[in-house]
């Protein structure tokens, strides 16, 4: 009885594996999409029929494939030890709620839209680079804190100098710092700058310096953080899949730590024979 349902599962862990199958379910996924797209359009009675049609398919699809993927799972415990997967199943399970003119109908309508989001679960390289931007997001943090003490700062500094020549834009410290995200994103921040210049000739120096640290120097710390996390996380892909560099050097740390147990044993064994001889 084990036997067989080790080969039913060996198929089914086939078919997941199957590139063919993966495209599909890329593929299904993309459709969806673009049908969720469609829907938001004014289009006759029947056509709308006709998406309904197809998202009750994609729908028993995603089903099976999720079915198909959990089956294929040594343990099923063993599929909810992954996040992408947990994420997989509740979107899954989300799309079994049916579209009608229920109360739940906008909620289901926008539950469908993330099924989108199946695509980055279906692409390793997608994962990798969504997996990056999570675990950079702590690191970010600081940076971000960073930046509003440096906007707080200079907000203030803001408030205090060109209240009386715009209060719109330097009225108080909240206004000053909304103000100071115009000026970092470079939007009409020269028009800014020559309003208070022609009070204060040098406050130049105020927006130069603030764009500076900003726009240069954090967003580039923003960017080297996540470039930094990327990499580490493209560096565990090739070491857990055995490719690259990281992967060589992972199989070569697994021989070395297997040569290693081999020659313990082979010390005990030897240190048993002398001890024997002795005795």
């Amino acid at each position: 009885m084990s036997a067989d349902v080790s080969g039913w599962r060996e198929h089914f862990v086939a078919i997941r594996s199957n590139k063919f199958f993966e495209m599909a379910v890329v593929t299904i996924i993309i459709l969806s999409a673009m049908m969720i797209g469609a829907t938001t359009y004014d289009i006759a009675p029947h056509w709308m029929n006709v998406l309904k049609g197809f998202d009750i398919a994609v729908t028993v699809f995603f089903l099976i494939e999720l079915v198909i993927r959990m089956i294929a799972e040594q343990r099923l415990r063993d599929f909810f030890k992954k996040g992408w997967n947990i994420f997989d199943f509740l979107i899954v399970t989300a799309s079994l709620i049916p579209i009608d003119e229920s109360d739940l109908v906008l909620l289901a309508r926008l539950l469908r839209i993330f099924r989108m989001l199946r695509l980055v679960s279906m692409v390793p390289e997608m994962r990798i680079l969504m997996d990056a931007l999570v675990k950079a997001i702590p690191r970010i943090g600081y940076v971000v804190l960073l930046m509003f003490i440096i906007f707080y700062i200079y907000g203030a500094i803001g408030s205090f100098l060109f209240e009386k020549i715009n209060p719109v834009l330097w009225g108080d410290i909240s206004i000053s710092m909304l103000t100071l995200f115009r000026v970092a994103t470079f939007e009409d921040w020269t028009d800014v700058m020559y309003e208070t210049m022609e009070v204060f000739p040098f406050s130049w120096a105020f927006y130069l310096s603030f764009i500076f640290l900003t726009a240069f120097v954090f967003l580039n710390m923003m960017i080297g953080v996540v470039l930094d996390v990327m990499q580490e996380e493209h560096e565990n892909h090739n070491r857990e899949e055995g490719h690259g560099t990281a992967g060589d050097i992972a199989a070569i740390k697994v021989q070395t730590e297997s040569m290693e147990q081999r020659m313990v044993r082979m010390e005990a064994l030897l240190e048993q024979a002398v001890s024997r001889k002795g005795g």
